[in-house]
């Protein structure tokens, strides 16, 4: 890759990065919940509860996962670098502390945390200095939890849609660097653990809409496209789904990294 690749490429990664905050409504509205079995397999790998933990959720966003963290007593500071979804957490869940940062360079003490979670969003971070930045915040036997909720792509509907949205859109399925997970952790004195749960969720047509415009390959469309993309995919999901009622199956996939204890 040229020099002029790995531009064009930062580029991108920074436009779509920063196209959520436009769509931070969108996102807390559509975007998938997690199951409670991802939090119970949590505590089995790092090897503790989430009680009274200490927790730097990362790519916090609107707070998705942030409040199911807090709901299982774990004491959980958001770190969001996107002012619009800072904003949009702090909407729905006032008081709640957020810190404006990314992965990159965190803002806190050395062994001020005894987990480090990316919900969704470890793919926007450069792995050469989150994953550092991750090991130094962290208490010995801390642990840096990733993980994403991923459209099973094996259900013919599921193929068929991103298919269709794959003609009509240029950057369609852009995830940032996506960088692999297991790799760069390798490089690191961690003990890693990886887990893959299937879960499913049953929602309108016009909430997998809502979900749809607040992805980043949405986001950066000029409007006109977007628009007429997304109404075309309603109407082939009402066709699809006469009843207006669409089950999305998930394959979530967890990495637990932990640090040696002291």
């Amino acid at each position: 890759m040229t020099d002029t690749d790995d531009r064009d490429l930062t580029e991108v990664h920074q436009r779509h990065a920063a196209s959520f905050g436009a769509v931070a409504a969108e996102y807390d509205a559509g975007r998938p919940s997690y199951p409670g079995e991802l939090f119970e397999e949590i505590e089995r790998l790092t090897g503790r509860p989430l009680k009274d933990a200490d927790v730097l959720d990362v790519g916090a966003g609107t707070g998705i996962a942030t409040r199911l963290l807090t709901a299982r007593g774990a004491r959980v500071i958001a770190v969001e670098p996107s002012q619009g979804m800072a904003d949009q957490l702090r909407a729905v869940t006032p008081g709640f502390p957020v810190v404006k940062a990314g992965g990159d360079e965190l803002p806190f003490h050395d062994d001020s945390a005894d987990l480090v979670t990316y919900a969704q969003a470890f793919h926007w971070t450069d792995p050469a200095r989150s994953i550092p930045e991750a090991i130094r915040v962290l208490r010995p036997g801390g642990s840096l939890a990733l993980w994403w909720n991923i459209k099973d792509q094996s259900v013919p509907w599921l193929d068929e849609q991103e298919r269709r949205l794959a003609a009509k859109l240029s950057s369609h399925h852009y995830y940032g660097t996506r960088n692999g997970v297991t790799e760069p952790l390798a490089d690191h004195d961690l003990r890693l653990s990886t887990v893959t749960l299937r879960w499913e969720r049953t929602l309108p047509v016009d909430s997998v809409i809502t979900d749809l415009r607040s992805k980043s390959y949405f986001a950066v469309e000029q409007p006109e496209v977007r628009e007429r993309v997304l109404a075309e995919e309603r109407a082939a999901l009402l066709a699809a789904f006469p009843d207006g009622l669409v089950t999305e199956p998930y394959r979530l996939e967890l990495t637990v990294a932990t640090t040696a204890a002291g």
